[in-house]
């Protein structure tokens, strides 16, 4: 195990075998005392560990846990595909070398899909769900064709200019808070060819839409106004599924509010995490 500069801060960035596969896993706090179950966060498609590094320091009060997926970051290529079903079963090998029983689990993005299948397919080691700029998977309303063209391209990670050119396109109002597109930029590793297309067609026919009024746990959802990958209507067919969820909308907000909108995302995240159990819950912990 070693420790790796993350953002800034100090994150602990190991390699790990899991369910047959070698990952590179980051986690912070792990050692610390908390009165909070740590977070388990999937990442969106093709984003590496530092991507979302300043939401996990700004949690400071408790653990957080992430890993590249196959082929992103410094994860190895995968050797054969995968799907929401095998990764979930992976992410339980990471917690168990980690001896991590229960977490509060999050997703963004292409990751929000992983993290409902997740909460579906290992309920008890589930204690709340956040779901940020995500679908139900292919049951979903499609965001407009100039940036779901641009966001499968590969090219939004390995050439800085693309990037530049199509960066308003992609991710909407990011560019909007000064500074925060060339910090986002700057944190991105580009997944080899093999991980990106793995991940494009791991959600093939996939959705959590018939499951989702048997999910019971608290569900926050979280949508950007202003998504132009995964429209807001989205966010409100997740909840209208889901019977124990909010929707919070950050009516300005692109597809990374999470970073441009960083202080009241985090504010959102504490109010839900940290609110008393509720019935329901009480009830299974009983």
């Amino acid at each position: 195990m070693t420790a790796s500069k993350v953002e800034k801060m100090t994150a602990t960035v190991e390699m790990v075998e899991a369910g047959g596969r070698k990952l590179r896993v980051a986690h912070w706090r792990l050692g610390e005392r908390s009165d909070h179950p740590p977070i388990l966060f999937f990442n969106g498609i093709g984003a590496n560990i530092e991507a979302v590094a300043p939401l996990a320091e700004k949690l400071s009060e408790r653990g957080f846990v992430m890993f590249d997926m196959p082929g992103t970051g410094e994860s190895p290529d995968p050797s054969v595909p995968y799907n929401p079903f095998t990764m979930a079963w992976t992410a339980t090998k990471v917690l168990d070398h980690l001896a991590i029983d229960t977490v509060d689990v999050m997703g963004v993005s292409w990751g929000g899909a992983i993290a409902q299948h997740f909460a579906l397919q290992h309920p008890k080691r589930t204690r709340r769900l956040v779901l940020a700029a995500t679908t139900a998977g292919m049951l979903m309303v499609p965001g407009k064709l100039s940036a779901l063209t641009k966001m499968a391209d590969p090219r939004r990670y390995i050439d800085p200019e693309y990037m530049n050119e199509h960066f308003m396109t992609l991710y909407g109002g990011m560019t909007k808070r000064p500074g925060s597109k060339a910090q986002h930029i700057g944190r991105l590793k580009p997944p080899s060819p093999r991980g990106y297309l793995y991940q494009l067609i791991a959600m093939l026919g996939w959705t959590s839409l018939p499951a989702l009024p048997f999910m019971d746990k608290e569900v926050l959802i979280m949508m950007g106004g202003e998504d132009s990958i995964v429209p807001v209507v989205n966010g409100r067919i997740l909840a209208a599924a889901i019977r124990n969820s909010r929707l919070e909308v950050f009516e300005d907000g692109g597809h990374l509010f999470l970073l441009t909108h960083a202080d009241e995302s985090v504010a959102v995240l504490r109010e839900f995490l940290d609110a008393p159990d509720s019935p329901s819950e009480q009830r299974r912990a009983a």
